[in-house]
């Protein structure tokens, strides 16, 4: 079948007006364009092919082997032989698709899938014994219609749309423009009436083989719409990893609500604590809190962990705001030891999941149980839990620098005798670090803060 768009004229075949392309040389078209094929034969070609696309094959077998016979009566053999070998390859495609071995049935099946709010149908046509089309559909339910009801309006829906699509239409039983009664096989009984169609419910044999077979298909489209949907919708896909995160780490509810801890210091200095906040498996980041550590001294993690689980929780118990569902240690059994007896006193043990994770091994650790958990890898449940502790590290850290570095601009230049908080201000404001005060020569001083008190910061860093 030519792939051209050329108009194609019979005077301008006759005239050559065309040359045969490069389809025609390796055999992928009869070239209609210079008449090497006629009209009529290449109309003949078109109607096989509809023929077979709609499953009547065994009218084109029947015709391809009169032509097999006809070639071989007048001794061409070769001619014969390349007819023989596509009626070969059509008939074994033929075999495969058929589904009924005793019988070469016509008819359509429809079967359902109820699902409450969804109604899957699925539809098969049957020619000659083989399924030669099957599509499914989804009918959502909005006015509590019964099955009798969704399972016809289906069948009006999908004779519609073969009415429209189909390539031969004139001769497609479904719209039922000829005499012949046609048989529907469906599951349950239908009122409607349909002119030249006959419903039938079978009950055993092949009928009932074919349509049990429709019903499989509903039921498997069924499961694909369903999990398309919960890979794709935000709200199923979170249900999801909630339900497993509660079934790896063995919650009592879905951690809807998880905050994790994570303590910093430099040296036993500047400490610092950090929380972060997931809501839905999604970080929250108007929940983040910093801590500034006030009644420990040294770098001792555990006291540290005591306080902050003692501020924040003892502040949403007398506030009386939600508590999480699930709480994060960053660390191993100490931290989460710590943790732990805090939630003891606060009389909140047992009704707040706590775990911590080494960050070495991603080992998590439970209260009172020495031997930790080790999760897959690929697991979602400790993807959450590693961007939790992750975002915990990342703010954690960005709060302890800044304390950091202001703490020691503070000690750098407030310990410059005759330098004063505003002439430290002036000049972090304008050379932004005290590096860049140090390598600042004489003159870049002496125009932001003077000359006088240019050359005390001057003598202080270079004497």
């Amino acid at each position: 079948i030519r792939n051209c768009k050329l108009i194609l004229k019979e005077e301008n075949i006759k005239n050559n007006h065309y040359r045969p392309c490069l389809e025609y040389h390796i055999g992928n078209c009869k070239a209609p364009c210079d008449g090497s094929i006629n009209e009529d034969d290449y109309n003949k070609m078109i109607y096989n092919v509809k023929k077979v696309i709609k499953g009547n094959i065994q009218e084109v077998l029947r015709d391809m082997k009169s032509q097999m016979m006809e070639h071989a009566a007048k001794l061409e053999f070769e001619q014969a032989q390349v007819i023989k070998d596509k009626y070969d390859l059509l008939e074994n495609y033929h075999a495969k698709s058929v589904v009924c071995s005793n019988t070469a049935y016509d008819m359509e099946v429809f079967s359902f899938e109820d699902a409450g709010n969804s109604f899957y149908v699925n539809y098969m046509k049957i020619v000659e014994g083989a399924i030669i089309q099957s599509h499914s559909l989804e009918i959502k339910r909005k006015l509590e219609e019964s099955p009798e009801e969704l399972l016809s309006i289906a069948i009006v829906e999908i004779h519609q749309m073969n009415a429209v699509t189909d390539i031969d239409s004139e001769n497609d039983y479904s719209i039922n423009k000829n005499k012949n009664i046609r048989e529907i096989i469906v599951p349950i009984e239908l009122s409607i009436n349909i002119e030249g169609v006959r419903f039938t419910i079978p009950q055993r044999g092949e009928k009932r083989e074919i349509l049990e077979l429709s019903q499989r298909n509903a039921k498997q489209y069924r499961l694909e719409v369903e999990k398309l949907r919960t890979l794709v919708d935000p709200e199923r896909h979170t249900k999801r990893i909630l339900n497993q995160m509660k079934e790896d780490l063995k919650l009592p509810v879905l951690p809807e609500v998880i905050e994790c801890f994570d303590n910093s210091n430099f040296q036993g200095d500047y400490a610092v604590a950090a929380m972060t906040q997931f809501v839905n498996a999604k970080p929250n980041k108007s929940g983040y809190r910093h801590f500034n550590i006030k009644t420990v001294e040294g770098p001792n993690d555990f006291a540290s962990m005591e306080e902050i689980i003692y501020r924040r929780y003892s502040r949403l118990l007398n506030e009386n705001q939600r508590l999480p569902d699930l709480i994060v240690v960053d660390g191993g059994k100490g931290q989460l030891s710590s943790a732990v007896k805090i939630l003891q006193q606060l009389g909140l043990n047992g009704k707040i999941s706590i775990i911590g994770i080494a960050e070495k091994l991603e080992e998590i650790y439970f209260p009172g149980d020495s031997i930790p958990l080790y999760i897959d890898k690929r697991s979602e449940t400790l993807k959450v839990i590693q961007h939790i502790r992750d975002e915990a590290h990342r703010f954690g850290i960005t709060h302890h620098r800044k304390k950091f570095e202001k703490g020691f601009i503070h000690s750098e230049l407030n310990d410059i005798k005759g330098i004063g908080k505003h002439t430290a201000e002036k000049l972090m404001l304008e050379l932004k670090s005290v590096k860049n005060i140090k390598e600042a020569d004489l003159e870049t001083l002496t125009e932001i803060i003077g000359k006088a008190k240019a050359d005390i910061v001057w003598k202080y860093f270079h004497s």
